[in-house]
């Protein structure tokens, strides 16, 4: 994404007489919001973020005392919290008179607004605050002493001699001389400044080219802090009176998200998301921070809070899947009409599709009925093409679903030789081609929100058990297994989350929907074997509602593979441990 063009620079100047250097763009007649980065970037940080926020919102952004265009004071004194909060204070105080500010601050830029949000009347020039990777530093001090004090609590305490390790890196930083001679040494070689922001695209690396002089210059920051944080214990934490969101990056390797436990004790108003990035997210996730700040600002403006941010309200009471929007195929019947009620009963809305229209509105009208809320919609899962359609109606009508469990399919049996090749196909093309579509069109969805997610894909146990009299619905089964494990592991890294189903014997409709391909001459018996088939599922007493109770249950627990019912579970472990016992049993012929 190419730099957004800057309306003007001008400068503002701060309590102690330090120039600082501001970047206005956007709409001049939106609200304001304030972006504030931290050590070793400049005002460049945002260049992805700004983009997303100019159309809407009055941006301006600043560098930091020591960086960019900015004026570098010599003491070390002069870059205490106190005067980065006396620099905010100065461009909000200039730019933005009599205007709530928003903010969206990260690492020591956010520690500043924390300092600032301390002082008399700043709840009243900050109408919400967004942090990433900076939290308070008396709130994170309490988190380690309090952890420290309580041995005999095992985790707390571990936690918190891991959190206080993680900030030594700061001494080093604090050693006058030698830190800034070695941080414009390694920062002037493009590869070390490339593997400091962790695995972020190098399109998406948004730095200053004079970033090593930058941050030999601010890295004052360090020992004009570090110390003086653990020094000013026991004054008091200041509770802070305006709304406040964190995002928490759970692979930041400076501050852990257990960092934050203590932050509820002090902020009244807060929400919470935690995403799967390190510390650079400003740059890896530019999507989150500006969705971050538009839920924010329009909840200030008296808007109806977006799903992502009723499920960050921390402290708010909600069921295991609340505020949560979710997807199923095939929710016509069966498996996918209990999945759907299932996840209802557990406060998420649902999305529900099936080839059937009746049947699919019908789902809809029971769960409405049951007070949850339902939008139905016909798909036939394997037209990629319409797939892709309705993937973009719904997220455009109700947003990316949370949760998508692609459950459509259809049975078939009958030998390979016996099976019209169209009949295969088609099998192959609802069994894997809707799993595949279906991935396809929510997967990326997904991983561009930058939020995390959750797929179900809805195998069989005939995944791993050959019947030639299933070879059809076998081989789809089998494709669905494999492709699950590709696609979960490639999933991971943007914390989307997948489990692949394996239902066993269920009691469903499926023997009244399966076709049954026989050799000539015997079809009068493809009638027989449906009704014992029939007879025998009845008999096993073996419900949907049981597959859909354990699909809530694997995304909660994350569970890669899920085998439902036990005939299901004891041929996935002779799968493992006897393969050729189950080759051997497929040669018994059934049809």
């Amino acid at each position: 994404m190419p730099a957004p063009q800057q309306r003007a620079q001008q400068f503002v100047v701060s309590a102690d007489g330090t120039r600082i250097a501001v970047f206005e763009e956007g709409n001049a007649d939106g609200p304001t919001v304030v972006l504030v980065h931290g050590f070793p970037d400049s005002h460049v940080l945002w260049d992805g973020v700004v983009p997303l926020l100019a159309d809407r919102f009055r941006i301006l952004r600043y560098d930091n005392r020591g960086v960019g265009e900015s004026s570098a004071p010599k003491p070390v004194s002069a870059y205490t919290m106190d005067r980065f909060a006396d620099d905010f204070a100065a461009v909000t105080g200039e730019l933005s008179p009599g205007r709530p500010v928003h903010v969206l601050a990260h690492d020591w830029g956010s520690v500043g607004v924390w300092h600032y949000l301390k002082r008399p009347g700043a709840g009243d020039r900050v109408a919400t605050f967004t942090s990433v990777s900076g939290p308070s530093q008396d709130q994170l001090v309490d988190y380690i002493f309090t952890g420290l004090r309580a041995p005999w609590r095992p985790r707390t305490f571990v936690r918190a001699v891991s959190q206080a390790l993680r900030l030594t890196y700061m001494i080093f930083f604090s050693i006058p001389v030698l830190a800034p001679l070695l941080l414009r040494l390694t920062l002037s070689i493009p590869a070390l400044r490339r593997n400091a922001v962790d695995n972020i695209p190098a399109e998406q690396i948004h730095h200053s080219p004079h970033l090593a002089r930058d941050a030999a210059r601010s890295v004052k920051t360090y020992p004009a802090n570090y110390f003086r944080s653990f020094a000013g214990r026991g004054q008091g934490i200041h509770v802070v009176d305006v709304p406040v969101q964190l995002i928490v990056n759970t692979k930041d390797k400076y501050v852990r998200p257990y960092g934050y436990d203590h932050t509820p004790r002090f902020v009244p108003r807060l929400w919470r998301r935690d995403i799967r990035a390190g510390h650079f997210s400003p740059m890896s996730h530019p999507r989150v921070m500006a969705a971050a700040v538009h839920d924010f600002a329009d909840l200030a403006e008296g808007k109806p809070p977006s799903r992502a941010l009723l499920r960050a309200q921390v402290g708010r009471p909600r069921r295991a899947f609340g505020d949560t929007l979710v997807s199923v195929t095939g929710a016509g019947s069966g498996i996918g009409r209990e999945t759907a009620f299932a996840f209802a009963r557990e406060g998420a809305e649902l999305v529900v599709s099936d080839i059937d229209e009746a049947a699919v509105k019908a789902t809809a009208a029971e769960i409405a009925t049951r007070g949850g809320v339902a939008h139905a919609y016909v798909l036939d899962v394997s037209d990629a093409a319409a797939v892709e359609a309705f993937a973009e109606r719904v997220s455009a009508e109700h947003g990316v679903p949370d949760v998508v469990v692609n459950n459509a399919g259809i049975g078939q049996a009958g030998g390979f030789l016996d099976t019209p090749a169209e009949q295969f196909d088609r099998v192959l093309d609802v069994n894997l081609g809707g799993v595949v579509n279906g991935c396809r069109s929510f997967a990326r969805r997904l991983v561009e929100r930058g939020t995390g997610g959750y797929i179900v894909n809805v195998s069989s146990m005939a995944a791993y058990a050959p019947l030639q009299s299933l070879s059809a619905y076998c081989t789809s089964k089998a494709a669905t297994y494999m492709f699950s494990d590709c696609l979960r592991a490639e999933l991971d890294a943007a914390g989307v989350g997948l489990t692949t189903v394996c239902p066993g014997v269920i009691d469903t409709n499926i023997i009244n929907t399966t076709r049954f391909d026989a050799p000539t001459g015997k079809v009068d018996r493809v009638d027989d074997r449906r009704g014992q088939l029939q007879k025998m599922f009845a008999l096993r007493h073996y419900g949907p509602e049981k597959v859909a109770n354990a699909i809530l249950s694997s995304v909660q627990k994350k569970k890669p593979i899920r085998p439902v019912a036990p005939e299901a579970y004891a041929l996935y472990g002779v799968s493992r441990v006897a393969p050729q016992g189950l080759r051997n049993f497929a040669r018994m012929r059934v049809i």
